[in-house]
This record gives structure tokens, C-alpha cells and sequence, in this order.
């Protein structure tokens, strides 16, 4: 079983996969790291993204440099290159196609996995959003609301997998939400169906 949750920046989609993965005893993929890793190699290497992304060393996924702003922003970037997205749809794919899962990102509802049995869309306040963000990367919440907004519009309006609920996601808005209640209330929509 796959369980898809896609969203924007700050929604709690890495939070809440984490601890639904936990909830339900599944694995959990976080396709952003995978993004996140292709631009720290290519940033390392001086190699086009598109090759990194298809010798992706899965051991930088757990990489603290994967969070620093050179590579966040390097990602961005990376995540807009079809190449880049074709390859690392495929091993995403490939990753989810046996056991039991909840995969999180901007497509996988969409794009990775169509046909994944629950699909969420987090949401939340743009101003929530960015104050989660600056606690989490020890910045200012003005600059993340701007660079987010940004973000948004740019993820919204990339002409490969732009972000967007998926056909039957269920729209969950996390706004004065804890984790676990965001937890337990996708729980309940995951055990809906068995």
C-alpha cells in the first residue's frame, strides 16, 4: 500500500510522513531528500544534476548538508530539470513498488504514484508555513514568507509537475494542527479503505 502525501514547503509533510510511517509500520520516502542529495552531488562534483540523478548515492539522503541554504536552493533548481525529475521518478517508482509505504513531496500523487491508495494534500496558513520553516532552519520569518511565496509560485507554475492535489487527494489543513493529530486524522483516512 502506498500512502501519498504531497503539499507545500512548511506544511508538515516531512513531519507528518515520518510519523505516520511510524503510526502504520511502513517505510517512508522523502522524494525532496532525493532532490536535496542530487544537488549536493552536483554541487560537489561540477557534474551536470541530470547525471547525478541517475547515479544517486542514496547514503547522502541522511546528509546534514542536505539542509544548508546553498543546497536548498541548488535544489530548487535541480527540481526543475525534466531529466533530472524523469530519473528520479523512475527510482521512486522503483522504491515503491513492493511494500508498504508513505511517500511525501510535490507529485507524488500525481506524478510517482497515481494510483496510490490514500492521497493527502497538506495545507496550511503562508504565514504558519514560513514561521515552521525559520524555526527549523534558524531564520528570520519575513525572509522564509517571501522566499516561500516565491517557492509557491514557482512550484504552482512549472510546466513539469507543477504542484497541485492530486485527482481524489483529500485536502488536510494543517493550521493550528499538532503532528500528531494531522497523524491520527490521515490514520483514520488510511484504515478507511481496508
Amino acid at each position: 500500500m502506498v500512502v501519498a502525501i504531497d503539499g507545500p514547503a512548511g506544511a508538515g509533510k516531512s513531519t507528518v510522513a515520518r510519523g505516520l510511517a511510524e503510526a502504520l509500520g511502513f517505510t517512508y520516502l522523502d522524494s525532496g531528500a532525493m532532490y536535496r542529495a542530487v544537488a549536493l552531488q552536483s554541487l560537489r562534483s561540477g557534474r551536470p544534476a541530470a547525471e547525478e540523478a541517475r547515479a544517486l548515492d542514496t547514503d547522502l539522503l541522511t546528509s546534514a548538508d542536505l539542509r544548508t541554504p546553498e543546497v536548498s536552493e541548488a535544489a530548487s533548481k535541480v527540481a526543475t530539470d525534466p531529466a533530472v525529475r524523469a530519473a528520479l521518478v523512475e527510482r521512486q517508482r522503483e522504491l515503491i513498488n513492493e511494500g508498504d509505504w508513505v511517500a511525501e513531496g510535490r507529485d507524488i500523487g500525481t506524478v510517482v504514484a497515481p494510483d496510490a491508495a490514500v492521497k493527502v494534500f497538506l495545507t496550511a496558513d503562508p504565514a504558519e508555513r514560513a514561521r515552521r520553516r525559520a524555526a527549523e532552519i534558524g531564520a528570520d520569518p519575513a525572509l522564509v514568507l517571501r522566499d516561500q511565496a516565491l517557492r509557491d509560485e514557482q512550484d504552482r507554475t512549472r510546466e513539469h509537475s507543477p504542484l497541485k492535489p492530486a485527482p481524489g487527494a483529500i485536502e488536510v489543513d494543517t493550521t493550528g494542527q499538532s503532528i500528531p493529530e494531522v497523524v491520527e486524522c490521515i490514520v483514520a483516512l488510511v484504515n478507511e479503505p481496508r
